[in-house]
């Protein structure tokens, strides 16, 4: 049935060294220190021990968040890593006064690390061993595990860091456990240890056809790659992308998915992008987002007289499907913005995107418009799901202080 407001819908039925974090252990004990003085007498004959006692509660009901995102190369992790930091506040930047070329970024409550970081071989050891990045064998799982284990106990960690200026393996540097523990590369879903530690996941499926239009740009246009190179790259990585990497999208809660248009017929240039976002249900601490009526079917084209829409025009899509036997809900968005400004009329329509207040999602995209894809659903999206993860990240924090209130009285 179709409405003035362009809908049309149909119901449908519904091995390292680990440090003990001792700066976090003493604020934790600082917060508390009122609490360990009125214990009561038997407590108090133990107060030397209060702050051991707290410190163990802290590792286990206050632990850090871990978000996994899983993308192939210069498919966008770093421009949704900015977007992420931006949501929680404060700009991330590298370690202060450490390795000028590591890959980790540091905010006031994030710390995000690249998997980069646990490749077991150099780029001259890949070479000798006919091997590519992706391939498991050239990475170390097991350091992987043991490391990202020791940040959600609430340790620090010695990690190592891959150059990718040299293509060394460079001497290691210690990571402090944040609030949020961002681990993003080709394997933070492969090995079911690490992925067992995830309390939230992401990956970045960019279709082939808009992978190779964004690698012509950024490798020939900008960096004077010719077009053999460019090509003779993407085959030489395909076999291991599809047999390593790929398939950790079926462990996604959210599954960011970029396609060619379909509002331009034949279209090469992968300017215009049709952008899904698959969101699981039934994830702990997750509720997707919905367009006008949850669990509902929806066509929408919102171009009027409150969104402006050059060619090709803008369409939306919301519904339920299933997603390698997961019954998911999927958002999506064929087209690009004119005037940022107005997603605020989109945003109105949307349900569950997690914002303090109305607007917070129009406003972190105008913060960013200058970042790639802020006229279209990759960046639209991947501000949505910063938003969703802010909101994991509280209600796992706040069951962890109803718990820790239990373990105090």
């Amino acid at each position: 049935m179709a409405s003035r407001l362009g809908v049309t819908t149909s119901s449908s039925s519904s091995s390292s060294t680990m440090i003990t974090n001792e700066s976090r252990s003493m604020s934790f004990s600082s917060h508390f220190s009122g609490q360990c003085v009125n214990m009561g007498a038997r407590l108090q004959r133990r107060r030397a021990r209060c702050h051991v006692v707290l410190v163990t509660s802290m590792a286990v009901e206050q632990r850090p968040v871990i978000v996994g995102l899983a993308a192939d190369s210069g498919c966008g992790k770093s421009t949704f890593m900015r977007r992420l930091t931006s949501v929680f506040g404060g700009a991330a930047s590298p370690p202060k006064g450490g390795n000028p070329d590591s890959n980790t970024l540091i905010s006031d409550t994030t710390t995000v690390i690249c998997l980069d970081d646990y490749h077991s071989l150099d780029r001259t050891g890949r070479k000798e061993k006919n091997v590519t990045a992706l391939d498991p064998r050239a990475n170390n799982f097991d350091l992987m595990y043991e490391q990202v284990k020791a940040i959600r106990d609430g340790k620090a960690i010695e990690k190592p860091i891959y150059n990718h200026v040299t293509g060394l393996l460079d001497p290691p540097e210690t990571i402090l456990p944040p609030k949020i523990f961002v681990i993003e590369g080709l394997h933070p879903m492969y090995d079911p240890r690490v992925r067992e530690l995830l309390d939230f996941s992401i990956y970045l499926d960019i279709s082939d056809e808009v992978k190779f239009a964004w690698k012509i740009q950024r490798d020939m246009a900008e960096r004077g790659h010719s077009l053999e190179s460019i090509k003779a790259s993407i085959a030489a990585r395909k076999p291991d992308f599809d047999a390593y990497i790929d398939p950790q999208k079926q462990y996604a809660d959210i599954v960011i998915q970029v396609l060619p248009t379909q509002l331009i017929p034949d279209d090469n240039e992968g300017k215009v992008l049709r952008v899904r976002m698959i969101m699981k249900e039934g994830v702990p601490n997750f509720i997707p987002v919905h367009l006008f009526d949850e669990g509902s079917t929806i066509s929408w084209v919102p171009c009027g007289r409150k969104l402006t829409c050059s060619y090709p025009g803008i369409k939306f899509f919301y519904g339920p499907d299933t997603y390698y036997d997961n019954e998911v809900t999927i958002l999506e968005m064929d087209g690009q913005f004119d005037k940022l400004e107005e997603l605020i009329y989109v945003e109105s329509h949307l349900s569950n995107v997690s914002s303090k207040f109305y607007g917070e999602v129009t406003q972190q995209m105008l913060k960013h418009a200058d970042f790639p894809g802020s006229n279209n659903g990759t960046g639209f999206f991947q501000t949505i799901v910063g938003l969703k993860i802010r909101e994991v990240y509280e209600s796992i924090i706040a069951k962890g202080g109803a718990s820790l209130e239990a373990v105090k009285a």
